[in-house]
């Protein structure tokens, strides 16, 4: 089934990875982009040869679905409102920065009707979800370990400049990540308890329904020294490591699309919608408090 977007963002994450699969899938059209900047959109509209838009609206009144790659806190306002047009949503992680306006996008969703995928980057990349799909059942699971240390602040990081990462750092950033593998491997999340350390590092340990519980380290202010990536969920009689991936962003976007083509007509879900999006947020913001209460 093909469909058009329209693409709300300019930055260059809106650009490289949602604007360029859009226009590079064979069933989707790139109708426009807008931006909150016009001559931003303007210059995205150049890069991805397509239209640019200074009114939103006009843009969503000649669209299937929309592409949203904006500040979570921003996401939020454009998801409610590209549905309550009865658009289908493809969104970015963290589907928002509070439990409370992550509650808004979902009921804007049911109300509307319409299709939600957000972009967990690692749940579309093909190797890490034959992995995941591999595992054993979370009740033969005892935990899980996730360490990723990195530095964004590095001389031409295009992510460094970001405001809103600036802000919220690793926690809410690569947070998401994380839990969306922790979550399908081990089970719904019934306790957390975080601590802060140097920069924006943040220790989660997280208990899980299953009886297994996972320890999370997170950092976007690492220096040299101390960068790492481990990703680990440990059984009773084996570990599993998640495979390494040279497939890019951008092919992980792809299949996100393919994904939202390929479903039949009739009520919706998926493994990554709003409501996954949802359950990933509340844990993050129960995290945060967890850091306050220090």
């Amino acid at each position: 089934m093909a469909m058009s977007f329209g693409l709300i963002g300019t930055g260059y994450w809106a650009r490289t990875v949602h604007g360029r699969a859009l226009s590079d899938h064979p069933e989707t059209q790139l109708v426009g982009v807008w931006g909150r900047d016009p001559e931003r959109a303007e210059a995205a509209g150049r890069e991805l040869d397509t239209n640019a838009y200074r009114d939103l609206d006009a843009l969503l009144d000649e669209v299937d679905a929309v592409a949203i790659a904006v500040p979570p806190d921003v996401q939020v306002e454009f998801a409610v409102r590209a549905a309550d047009k009865g658009r289908h949503l493809l969104l970015d992680k963290p589907l928002a920065l509070t439990a409370e306006a992550a509650d808004g996008v979902v009921a804007a969703v049911d109300r509307a009707g319409v299709r939600s995928l957000v972009f967990f980057t690692l749940r579309f990349t093909a190797a890490v979800a034959r992995w995941l799909d591999a595992l054993p059942p979370a009740s033969s699971l005892r935990s899980g370990r996730v360490r990723l240390h990195t530095s964004i602040y590095e001389p031409g990081n295009p992510y460094g400049s970001s405001p809103w990462r600036q802000q919220h750092g690793a926690l809410w950033d690569i947070g998401p990540h994380a839990l969306s593998l922790l979550l399908p491997a081990l089970g719904p999340v019934t306790g957390v308890y975080a601590v802060r350390g140097r920069g924006d590092e943040v220790e989660l340990i997280t208990q899980h329904d299953s009886g297994a519980i996972a320890s999370i380290s997170l950092s976007l202010t690492s220096p040299p020294s101390d960068r790492s990536s481990e990703w680990t969920i440990f059984g009773t009689e084996a570990s599993f490591a998640m495979p390494e991936s040279d497939e890019p962003p951008v092919a992980a976007y792809r299949h996100m699309i393919d994904d939202l083509l390929a479903a039949p007509p009739g009520p919706w879900s998926h493994r990554c919608d709003v409501y996954f999006a949802q359950t990933v947020s509340r844990v993050l913001a129960e995290a945060e408090r967890s850091v306050q209460r220090e």
